[in-house]
């Protein structure tokens, strides 16, 4: 797991000459694309080292068919520090929310920039530039409980999706995370190594309509997630 941990550091430090390569010879009108690809890519070849490596089984399958839909935001319960890094992997039209920090990053966040990833620096501008990108075809992922889940199996849930679905008038597409075990979770340290074989399993949940009244939407949401993810005995 250690392996896992440093090849995923590895894989962002080697991107960083690619993507300063791209950024520079590459039209402006094609970073987005071209970007995001090479993230899905990246991020898959990495899952496939984790399956035959680290002993960790990840079933996408039920999210294939998301490649070949129209904007959605994709919404999605928050248990690890995986659940970005599989999401991504999924479609070719992803992107996030990322810390403005490392969105600004002279080195890390150039990839992100050219993927148009949107900045948590003001909730109010994130919401913006979510809509921007679901108006250019986006699958934009977003975890409602707006950090890792601190309470099992789900944590309360902000009003940010509700917000931008309303705004945009895109639908939600949940998307259910289950692990064998907490693994890279909130109270999980990071060295602290999994009972292998991990199994992570993603599935498709309901898709919500764009709503007229956010604190019911945000109810509903709320009970729909805790009805799909009963407490463990």
């Amino acid at each position: 797991m250690v392996f896992g941990l440093g090849l995923l550091a590895v894989i962002c430090l080697l991107s960083i000459p690619l993507f300063l390569l791209l950024f520079i010879t590459l039209p402006r009108r094609w970073h987005r694309a071209v970007s995001r690809r090479i993230i899905r890519f990246g991020f898959r070849a990495y899952l496939w080292t984790l399956h035959w490596v680290c002993q960790i089984r990840t079933d996408l399958r039920e999210l294939d068919g998301l490649q070949d839909e129209g904007p959605l935001i994709i919404i999605a319960n928050h248990p690890s520090l995986l659940d970005a890094v599989m999401l991504l992997s999924c479609s070719s039209k992803a992107t996030c929310v990322l810390k403005a920090s490392l969105l600004h990053n002279p080195l890390y966040g150039v990839g992100a920039r050219m993927a148009r990833y949107v900045s948590n620096e003001d909730p109010r501008r994130m919401i913006e530039g979510a809509c921007r990108e679901l108006a250019h075809g986006a699958h934009f992922i977003l975890f409602p409980e707006g950090g890792r889940s601190r309470e099992f199996p789900i944590s309360g849930l902000s009003s940010a999706c509700i917000l931008m679905s309303k705004k945009s008038q895109v639908p939600m597409q949940a998307v259910i995370l289950e692990f064998s075990t907490p693994y890279l979770g909130k109270h999980w340290g990071l060295f602290t190594p999994p009972v292998l074989p991990l199994t992570i399993r993603a599935r498709l949940g309901r898709r919500f309509e764009p709503p007229a009244v956010t604190a019911q939407a945000l109810s509903e949401l709320d009970s729909y997630f805790r009805s799909e993810l009963p407490p463990k005995d």
